[in-house]
């Protein structure tokens, strides 16, 4: 491991150990306001306190919390955080119990202000140590040389997603070439075939190998490993296909015949149920709360241009079905006199307001109501026009596929930036993953960074 690693480890394991203090110490103070009597001075409590932060340590490493993978996202940090919190606090209980028996009686809204104060200064402290971290790794601190093995599309998306993330610590320092193929990609230099990529990682010191040949086979995967693994680097593999769109592979039998089931989706009975219950509490709350906004936005859309304040379009739903999509018009009445088109960035179609309504979402807010009558969910493959259903299904393999659900308001292709004028194959890839692993906590986490991104979405036009 480079000292730059490690110093972000102890840096990080300091700045949890001092929100934890710094918390225990909050609850100790707001428990005293709250009861005036019958708890003593905070030095009584020190013994606790030590209990506190070695067991907070030792649970956060056994969850591989101070193994902090490079692109985690804060909204993933706090699920393992909230458990690891949870499960320290009680062990902490146990311990001082067991170790203090008799010397201290400390009091349970004083380990519950803990417990919740303990969570948010941690989750504050690792969201300013993570921003510090990645400017740094954006300025070559700590950084891993990277060598991509793969110039085609696979590698070009690799490279331009390293390019485009300085603050993930990643420096290509070139790729390979598994056929004959260019002499650079994107300014990046081939640096030879795979039987030289023992000597390129010698040559040019990589610490890790990322493997872009999804239509290899594996015996040529295993071969290109075993090269890799001679100079003791970090290897990683862009999945292929199959292993993106088959989640789990479950044995079940045929008249008692093995069979292998490599296609399967998650929502099915209770999590179907489930699911609906959420889209009508959240669509119901939401056209509610967010109303006066969606009046003032329907009046400036009459007062602006002449037509209807609503758009409704006919895309393509559950089984393949068509239904009416609602949306605020942000275009101009007669933006498809000559047929449907694409939407594009600066497309001059848009009235003025319907840039703004788009650049922030406004414009899809209608389909709140979409959801409330079961046309929709609000998580879930976004919707396409009959017209371009017919396209890509000639076209792209297992498309139809994403329409084994009801399609969605946000969805996990658009929050990873697949939005607007992008690959509808990458798109298709992202939905099919998300109907095969679906649970209410991903549907959350899509919600809720679907939030964050409104803000700050490239693509949203």
């Amino acid at each position: 491991m480079k000292r730059a690693q490690i110093a972000f480890a102890v840096t990080l394991l300091i700045s949890d150990l001092t929100a934890a203090a710094v918390a225990f110490y909050l609850g100790y103070l707001l428990r005293r306001m709250g009861v005036g009597e019958g708890i003593g001075p905070f030095r009584n409590y020190l013994g606790m306190l030590a209990i506190h932060l070695v067991t907070l340590a030792t649970v956060f490493f056994f969850y591989k919390l101070y193994h902090r993978k490079r692109a985690t996202s804060h909204l993933d940090e706090f699920y393992q955080l909230f458990g690891a919190v949870s499960i320290s606090i009680l062990l902490t209980i146990a311990f001082t119990s067991f170790f203090l028996k008799g010397q201290l009686d400390y009091h349970r809204w004083m380990v519950i202000y803990t417990w919740g104060l303990t969570l948010i200064l941690v989750t504050l402290g690792r969201v300013i140590h993570a921003r510090v971290q990645w400017a740094l790794q954006a300025r070559g601190v700590g950084e891993d040389r990277v060598l991509i093995v793969g110039t085609g599309e696979v590698g070009r998306m690799i490279l331009q997603k390293i390019v485009q993330s300085p603050g993930l610590g990643y420096r290509v320092v070139g790729l390979i070439d598994a056929n004959s193929g260019p002499k650079s990609v994107l300014g990046f230099p081939v640096l030879g075939k795979i039987e030289d990529i023992p000597s390129v990682i010698e040559a040019h010191k990589v610490d890790e190998v990322i493997i872009a040949l999804p239509e290899a086979s594996h015996q040529e995967i295993v071969g290109i490993i075993s090269l890799c693994e001679r100079e003791k680097v970090g290897i990683r593999v862009f999945p292929d296909v199959f292993q993106i769109m088959a989640s789990e592979v479950s044995i079940g039998d045929l008249g008692g015949l093995p069979l292998l089931t490599v296609r399967d989706i998650a929502l099915r009975g209770w999590r179907l149920t489930l699911k609906r219950a959420m889209d009508v509490v959240v669509s119901a709350v939401a056209l509610v709360l967010l109303s006066p906004l969606m009046m003032l936005t329907a009046l400036i859309i009459k007062l602006e241009s002449p037509g209807p304040v609503f758009y409704i379009q006919e895309r393509m739903g559950l089984d393949a079905r068509p239904f009416p999509m609602i949306k605020f018009r942000s275009m101009r009445a007669d933006a498809e006199a000559d047929g449907p088109g694409w939407t594009t960035r600066d497309d001059p179609r848009r009235t003025r307001f319907g840039a703004i309504i788009r650049r922030f979402s406004l414009d899809e807010l209608p389909q709140l109501i979409n959801v409330l009558v079961g046309d929709m969910s609000l998580v879930g493959p976004r919707p396409e026009r009959p017209v371009y259903v017919e396209q890509f299904r000639q076209s792209i393999p297992r498309y139809m596929d994403r329409h084994r659900e009801k399609a969605g308001i946000t969805g996990w292709a658009q929050i990873n930036g697949l939005r607007g004028d992008t690959s509808i194959a990458e798109r298709t890839k992202y939905d099919l993953w998300y109907i095969e692993n679906w649970s209410l906590s991903l549907d959350i986490k899509i919600l809720i960074r679907t939030l964050f991104l409104i803000f700050r979405d490239r693509n949203a036009y």
